[in-house]
């Protein structure tokens, strides 16, 4: 049986670094008012967790960026198919992802791709050009590496 998944990435400031991810891949910031209701209503949260930004309640240190065409919860707002979590930690990143992200554009829309990303943000670490590949490796504004190809 296969197995629902997420990839959860750590952050210092989940909000930023959504609203970055969100653009990049055409992605939509989750909506999780009705779950903050929810879980306000039972007692189960206190407005210590969530915060209210563009005009709609979200969790202070989590926050999804799901794929428009994807299902969602219909009680909860969370998203059901390709999802990126981004939560808070109090630690910065050290070292090199042992996990990164491959944003396929394709050879001629590559160039293009690499342009937008750095003006949503990212910055480039290299270009790589070797047997079978070429691809630029890039990191988002709180230095997550990822790929385009």
């Amino acid at each position: 049986m296969a197995l629902d998944w997420k990839v959860v990435i750590d952050c210092a400031d989940p909000h930023a670094l959504t609203a970055f991810w969100a653009q990049a891949l055409g992605y939509e910031v989750e909506d999780n008012s009705a779950l903050i209701d929810q879980l306000a209503a039972q007692g189960a949260i206190g407005p210590d967790v969530y915060l209210e930004t563009g005009g709609r309640k979200a969790f202070r240190d989590l926050v999804a960026v799901r794929h428009p065409d994807d299902p969602v919860q219909p009680v909860t707002g969370v998203g059901l198919g390709r999802r990126l979590l981004f939560q808070r930690v109090p630690e910065p990143k050290h070292g090199k992802n042992r996990l990164h992200l491959d944003l396929h554009a394709g050879p001629e829309r590559r160039d293009g791709e690499v342009r937008r990303l750095e003006g949503l943000g990212a910055s480039i670490l290299r270009e790589v050009q070797e047997p079978g590949t070429h691809h630029v490796v890039m990191a988002d504004p709180e230095g997550n590496e990822f790929c385009v190809q």
